[in-house]
Order: structure tokens, then sequence, then C-alpha cells
């Protein structure tokens, strides 16, 4: 049987160590997880390779396989991203707001690591090292619960992290997993609040649904994109054709990839065409709304009248949303409507346009002229990110090593009482 409450118990205590712990002893941990990364991947791939034949079995699709798998490449740059973290400056003691009241008392805003984190996340094994790496270097202890999907491989991803643990003389139960794959244990986790400090969920809807609801913890929910691109009517639509390309299907399985591409009706003859003759090179299947299907059976594209729910589907695969609207107010208006305030971007040739889209498109990444793939930890230079928060409470965005800690407020007198 797992023992919830032991596991919390661990957790916190381990946590007390790490919040002493000196931003050296933190770095010099960081690299012995890069370097066992880069030394132990025969292990992680064959344990990797057990999950990926049980998928397969399984009858899952081939995007979300993508998410599960590992080779050489994608483990050495987990390892460069745990290193890149080590250059990262340490928020933890940052002092801020600084002053001397008129009491005499001196007063100081300083950074502290949040705790214990509960993360609970699904098909991609690299999350368990950018969780574990993210929150040692801010001096969290974390209880890791992925899916069954990657047991195996996070299993031995969690041995990395446990022996580097050790050699640095820290707490191995810093990091802990949850091996028992019985839902339940989740709902377990939700109540811990004696122990866990807050709780991120890395998943679909049905599980941010499920923490938010059940939860006794802080919750901090993102990593659902529902992402567009808005073609304004002044937008280059060769640049635009390449942009909206690259975020479509460079990585489809990913919470940043773009799900739908609004066109202003004043280019969507001249827009569509150029981007299903390019788009077809990849198979696409096209989501189109009236307008934007009229044009496209006209082309030599795989396309579908949008049905209901469709501009409402995050789909981590070849399939692409699209719709003709009247102006930026019209894509304001549907983005406002869809989107799940993840990244949304404008492609636009109009300074007026741009600064209309980024003051009135409320997501937690906004994009002018650029690829939503940029939402990213590593490309916005945070090393890596436990998640994407698409709330507006505590964090907002790529969550990094800033994102994982709080504050106290530390008042020093001389034997002051309040008068």
């Amino acid at each position: 049987m797992t023992d919830m409450i032991k596991i919390g118990q661990q957790a916190q205590q381990a946590s007390y160590t790490l919040a002493q712990a000196s931003t050296a002893q933190k770095n010099e941990l960081l690299g012995l997880i890069a370097k066992g990364l880069r030394e132990q991947q025969s292990g992680v791939l064959a344990a990797n390779a057990i999950d990926i034949i049980a998928a397969q079995q399984a009858g899952l699709d081939e995007s979300l396989i993508d998410r599960l798998l590992l080779n050489h490449e994608r483990l050495n740059a987990m390892a460069d991203d745990v290193d890149r973290l080590c250059q990262l400056d340490d928020p933890v003691g940052e002092e801020t707001e600084s002053k001397v009241l008129e009491s005499g008392l001196r007063l100081t805003k300083r950074r502290v690591p949040i705790g214990v984190m509960g993360v609970i996340y699904e098909a991609r094994p690299n999350v368990t090292i950018d969780i574990a790496a993210l929150a040692l270097k801010t001096g969290n202890a974390a209880i890791l619960r992925g899916g069954k999907e990657t047991i195996n491989s996070n299993l031995e991803l969690l041995k990395v992290i446990q022996q580097a643990l050790l050699v640095a003389g820290l707490p191995t139960h810093a990091i802990q997993y949850i091996e028992n794959t019985d839902r339940a244990l989740v709902t377990e986790l939700l109540k811990l609040d004696q122990y866990v400090d807050m709780i991120i969920p890395r998943g679909g809807a049905g599980l941010h649904r499920l923490c938010i609801d059940q939860s006794t913890i802080p919750v901090i929910t993102g990593g659902i994109g529902i992402c567009h691109l808005f073609v304004e009517s002044s937008a280059d639509i060769d640049k635009s054709v390449t942009i909206v390309e690259n975020a479509k299907t460079q990585r489809t399985s990913v919470c940043n990839a773009l799900d739908t591409v609004l066109v202003a009706q004043d280019v969507a003859a001249s827009f569509i065409p150029a981007l299903a003759q390019k788009l077809a090179t990849h198979d696409v299947l096209f989501k189109a709304d009236e307008q934007a299907l009229a044009i496209l059976k006209d082309c030599d594209v795989r396309c579908e009248r949008a049905i209901e729910g469709d501009f409402d589907t995050e789909w981590l695969s070849l399939t692409l949303s699209i719709a003709v609207v009247r102006d930026t107010d019209g894509a304001i208006s549907h983005i406002r409507q869809h989107s799940s305030q993840h990244s949304d971007g404008i492609l636009t040739d109009s300074q007026r346009a741009a600064t209309q889209f980024v003051d009135q498109v409320n997501s937690a990444a906004v994009y002018v002229n650029a690829s939503t793939r940029f939402t990213d930890g590593s490309q916005f230079g945070l090393g890596a990110e436990v998640a994407v928060s698409t709330q507006k409470l505590h964090a907002r965005g790529p969550m990094g090593l800033k994102e994982l800690t709080t504050y106290k407020w530390i008042g020093v007198g001389d034997y002051l009482a309040r008068g």
C-alpha cells in the first residue's frame, strides 16, 4: 500500500533541508543530474522502449506516442536544459523593497522557497526532469505523479535524480514519485494540505477540473493551449504562411502548437490558397468555417466543415481550424470566445493593429509576428518550466525559477515596541 501521508511528511522534512542549501550546493546537484542523464542513457532508453511498445499495443495515436518518446537527442537536450539552470541566478534569498519605517523598523521582503509541490502530469517523461531541476534549484521538494503510459521511463529518470541527491549529500526524499498508478492516490495527494503547499496539474481539461474540484491545496492551472494566429489585412502573405507552418507543424503534440488560424476577409482569397499549398505537404486537415471552406474546396488539400466544438479543441495533431473574420475586432472577439488564454498572436505590418491586439487579447503570451511555439521556459531564457500557467494568480505563462518562490517580510528593530 502506498502511504501518502508518509510521502508528504518525508517531502516536507526534505524541504526544510533544501531551503537551507546554498546556491553552490544546488548547482552542484543539478550538474550531477545532467551528468547522470548523459551517462545513464542506456537504462533510460531501455525503460522508455517498454513504454513505447505498450503505448503502441494500446493503440495510442502517433502524436501521443511522440510525447512519450525519448531518444539520445532528447535526453541530451534535457541535460543541456539542466546545465543552463546552473547558469541562472538563484532567486532564493533575493531581498527587495528594503526600507526603514518611521517607527525605526527596518523592513525587507525576501524570496523563499514555496516548500512542497505536488505535480500531476501525463505523457511526457521530460517533465520529470524539468520539474525536479526547477524545484531543486529553488529549494523546493516535489511529489510527482506521472501517467501510467510513462511509468517505466519516469522511474528510471527518478533513479538518476535520487542518485544525484545522494552524491550531493541532500535528502533523497526531496523528489519522490508515486509509483502506484491507482488514480485514487491522486485524490489523496490533493488532500495533503498539511504537507503540500501547491498543486500543479499538467494535462487535459479533465485533470485540471479534478484538481480544482477536489484539492484542498492551492492549484496552479495551465498547459491547455488552444492557440491562435490572426493574419491581419496588412500582413506579408509569404512570411505569414511560414510562421503558420512553423506554429502548426514543427511539433504538433505540444501545448504551444497552433490550433486555429484566423484570416482577415480582405486577404482571405490570397492567403488561404497559399497556406493550403504549403500545409498540403504536411497532410494537414483543415476544419473550416463557411467562408474558408469555400476557398479551400478549390485547393488540393484535406478540408472539412467545422462543427460545434472544433474551435474549442486543442488538436495536438495535424489538424488546423481556420476561420475568416472581418477585421482585428472580429479576430479579438473570436479569441475571447474560444482561446484558453495560453498563446495567441497577430501577423501584421500595421503598428495600430498590433497595439490593439496586444492590449485587448488577455492571454498569458501574446505575439506580434512570431510563432506561438516560443511559449516555452527554455525559449524564454528560464532554463525550463514546471508548467505554463494560464491563470492570473500567482504566476502566468511559463513558470520558471521565480514563479516557484514566495516571499516573507522580515522586520528588524532595536527592541522595538509599537507605539
